[in-house]
This record gives C-alpha cells, sequence and structure tokens, in this order.
C-alpha cells in the first residue's frame, strides 16, 4: 500500500518530488539571472537563490537556507532598476520557494512548480523589448527540458488558476505545454 493522506485535498509528494520540481525551476531562473546581473552587477542574491535551489535538487536539505535566499532574492527585486531584472530575481525566488510546493489540490500550488519559469520567460520577454515572442521560445525550451517526474508531480495537481496578468498567462502556456508531453518508456 502506497502513503495516505487523512485528506482527499492532498497530493502525496515525496522528497524525490520536490527535489525534481526545485531543478527543474532553478534550471528555468538560471536562464534569466544574465538579465538581472546586467541590471544590478554586484547583487549576487538572485544567483544565490538558485544555487541554493540547485544544492536541494542535488540532495541537500529542505531548511534555512532556501528560506532565507528566497526573501533575499525577493528583496534584490526591490532594489531592480527595469522591469525585467525585477522578473528575474522573482524567477530565482520563485526557484528557491519551489521546494515548499504544498500537497494541496489547488491550482494555486502550480505557481510554485511553474513560477520560476514563467518569471524567467518574462524576464527575457522585457529584455527584449516586451517581445512575445521571445517569451513562448523560453517557453518551448523549458518544455523540452522537463523531466518526467516534473509532469508527473504537475499533473496531480488541476490546471494552473486564471489571472495574474502576463506571467500568470505564461504560468497557463506552460502548464498547457507540460501536460500535453508525452514519454516512452
Amino acid at each position: 500500500m502506497g502513503p495516505v493522506t487523512g485528506d482527499a485535498s492532498e497530493v502525496v509528494l515525496s522528497k524525490q518530488d520536490l527535489r525534481a520540481v526545485a531543478a527543474f525551476a532553478a534550471a528555468c531562473a538560471e536562464a534569466a539571472l544574465g538579465v538581472f546581473e546586467a541590471d544590478q552587477p554586484d547583487d549576487a542574491r538572485p544567483r544565490a537563490a538558485v544555487g541554493a535551489a540547485w544544492e536541494f535538487a542535488r540532495g541537500g536539505e529542505r531548511g534555512k537556507s532556501l528560506r532565507d535566499t528566497a526573501w533575499a532574492a525577493l528583496r534584490a527585486a526591490r532594489n531592480t532598476d527595469t522591469a525585467a531584472a525585477r522578473e528575474a530575481a522573482w524567477a530565482a525566488m520563485s526557484a528557491a520557494a519551489a521546494a515548499y510546493l504544498h500537497p494541496l489540490t489547488k491550482a494555486t500550488q502550480v505557481k510554485h512548480i511553474l513560477g520560476a519559469g514563467a518569471h524567467a520567460a518574462r524576464a527575457a520577454e522585457l529584455a527584449a523589448g516586451d517581445d512575445p515572442s521571445v517569451g513562448a521560445g523560453h517557453l518551448q525550451q523549458m518544455v523540452r527540458r522537463a523531466t518526467p517526474a516534473v509532469v508527473d508531480v504537475l499533473q496531480r495537481f488541476p490546471a494552473a488558476p486564471s489571472g495574474g496578468g502576463r506571467v500568470g498567462e505564461l504560468i497557463r502556456l506552460l502548464d498547457t505545454g507540460l501536460r500535453s508531453l508525452t514519454f516512452t518508456e
């Protein structure tokens, strides 16, 4: 018999599931670090958040370092000079926070899985003069990068929620793209 939850509205998530999600989020956010660093070359907080997400994904503990670096990346976003850099910092914050995906059957939890990717795609769009085709290209790369484990975790949750402006739209596009994937054994 597999893991049992006390509530039918809960999703069973293993530490390995969380590591897969964190690795995906870190890879997505890492692609946007250059946008942040072009704006704030002396601020390493977003890079540290992505590093903490990678450390967890590779077997580290889910603890203080992840939380602290996520909050620091959020503070770094407030110090940016451009919207693109702010989105890139939010992508890094989202990568570190991905390890805290909650086992609740709620569409909002999809943001923990896909938020880093959506913010990174938005950062790329804005850095390219607000070109949606650039964001779409980034989403395609993310879909190609996804592992069966990430798609499996995503499919345990409802589809991404409505709203959220352009980032919300990017989350929904990424959600749809990932859910359409099929993997051969």
